[in-house]
């Protein structure tokens, strides 16, 4: 089978496309024939760190068919349209070659009418947007409609692929969404997502214009540049409410203390990787709820423009993906 490996850490020319045999399921295993795989900034962000293995397939995430099942697991499920996550997660197998094995709960029945764009489209960006808009004091733990109503939630980067899928499952769930964004490009890919409100922080006074639509401040903020934006949170954040931050960067946040306190407010900190397994599987059943009734979706139309590569050309798909290409990077398998 094709498959593509780096052996070492560094740039995007690291990554080769080589022949492998086809991995067997072992126990509890799934064999996934994979369609499509999905690139996300922790991809890349991977391959230049240190190698935890002797070669590595790069990719958490994707989406395909089962066509075989280790000992222990349904054999009904041959066959099964899936979407998985975090297939390269403390394992040298990632989605980026055409099987890959792994656990079969990280292969999740993909629902009806749902595409294999779709399906690479959700792992770390949707299973992160949930635990963003989750971990709130006073809940929701789930996320189904009417969850969130009444609250306002503010997504950092509408535009991002996290930011779409927090908008959507937000929208889902019965919140207001306000959204910042860069500019006029990127406000009308956060509106198609679905957000009420739309601030270009380029252009705007963000604090400014976000209370003039939510006066007594914002529940939830997703988060993705706490350095950048730890004031502006701490201007419009809402009494108890909280700041998920799901990203870094090379500034560390200087976190509005003494707003904080008297706010009984919380800055959270999200890695998806090690979200507790309660939450990761009530995640993985809200997204596919989600996704089944229509509210999840991708494409221009739904805020998220598609960017197909073969995978001979993974390493251009890496690189969109660094460069910060808006949209979302799927590598065709």
């Amino acid at each position: 089978m094709r498959a593509v490996i780096y052996a070492k850490s560094g740039d995007p020319d690291v990554l080769s496309l080589v022949d492998r045999p086809v991995p067997d399921p072992g126990p509890g295993e799934v064999r996934v024939a994979v369609r499509v795989s999905g690139v996300n900034p922790t991809d890349w962000k991977s391959r230049r760190r240190q190698m935890g293995f002797d070669e590595q397939v790069p990719n958490q995430d994707g989406a395909g068919v089962i066509d075989a099942v280790g000992p222990g697991v349904d054999p009904a499920r041959t066959g099964q349209r899936v979407w998985i996550w975090e297939a390269a997660w403390q394992r040298p197998g990632g989605t980026a070659q055409e099987y890959v094995v792994l656990p079969e709960r990280q292969a999740v029945a993909l629902p009806d009418g749902a595409s294999f764009d779709l399906g690479a489209s959700l792992g770390i960006p949707a299973l992160t947007a949930h635990r963003c808009l989750t971990v709130a004091e006073a809940g929701p733990q789930r996320l189904v409609p009417g969850a969130l109503s009444g609250r306002t939630v503010l997504v950092a980067g509408g535009a991002g692929a996290v930011g779409n899928a927090a908008i959507q499952l937000a929208v889902w769930s019965g919140a207001r969404v306000v959204t910042t964004v860069s500019s006029p490009e990127k406000a009308e890919l956060a509106r198609a997502a679905g957000a009420h409100h739309v601030v270009n922080y380029r252009t705007e006074q963000a604090a400014e214009a976000i209370r003039s639509v939510a006066p007594g401040g914002v529940d939830i903020v997703v988060e993705v540049a706490p350095a950048t934006n730890a004031a502006l949170d701490g201007d419009v954040l809402a009494a108890n409410g909280v700041v998920a931050m799901y990203a870094n960067e090379s500034a560390e946040p200087v976190i509005p203390l003494g707003r904080g306190y008297a706010l009984n407010a919380r800055w959270q900190g999200v890695l998806v990787y090690t979200v507790p397994v309660e939450a990761k599987e009530h995640a993985v059943a809200d997204v596919v709820a989600a996704v089944a009734a229509g509210a999840v979706r991708v494409g221009p139309d739904a805020g998220l423009p598609l960017h197909h590569f073969p995978l001979e050309r993974i390493a251009d798909a890496h690189a969109a993906v660094e460069n910060n290409a808006v949209g979302k990077v799927l590598v065709t398998i």
